[in-house]
């Protein structure tokens, strides 16, 4: 897979996070109706990744730039979004590797942490970030009064 920095409103981008927007309706019943703009995930305060293999978008991911805040942030987070492997490239490492590049790029940027809202619908999800270091945080965004929310956070 080819890693490459995109706009978040590039027609790859938006053709995942469509797909993305498809896997959040069908196991919580609606979309994310998480406030993004574009402008928010461009460098230096944030970066989208597409990962490319066989010359088809398959994967994506994204960072914002967030601090202190009273949604819950701390100041130097970088607030993961739209993390996403097509559900036929899944198991090659492919989340792995944009994961890694994220946090890279974060830390490059000078964030001190990287934090992601997910939910217990997406156990593949909270596997992969617990496996890679992250670990609970206080809940955060606008979906962190519902049960179903995780918040998980590691420093960078």
């Amino acid at each position: 897979m080819n890693i490459e920095v995109a706009r978040y409103d590039h027609p790859d981008a938006l053709k995942l996070t469509e797909q993305l927007q498809q896997i959040y309706l069908d196991r919580y019943g609606s979309q994310d109706s998480t406030p993004v703009d574009p402008d928010q995930f461009a460098p230096p305060r944030g970066v989208f990744l597409l990962g490319y293999a066989e010359g088809a978008p398959v994967a994506c991911g994204g960072w914002r730039a967030r601090d202190a805040s009273a949604e819950g942030f701390l100041e130097g987070d970088a607030e993961i979004k739209r993390m996403y492997v097509a559900t036929d490239m899944r198991g090659r490492g492919f989340a792995r590797r944009i994961l890694a590049a994220l946090e890279a790029s974060a830390r490059q940027a000078g964030r001190s942490r990287m934090v992601l809202e997910t939910g217990t619908p997406q156990p593949e999800a909270v596997a992969l970030y617990a496996s890679s270091g992250y670990t609970d945080v206080p809940k955060f965004g606008i979906y962190r009064s519902e049960p179903s929310c995780i918040c998980m956070g590691k420093p960078l």
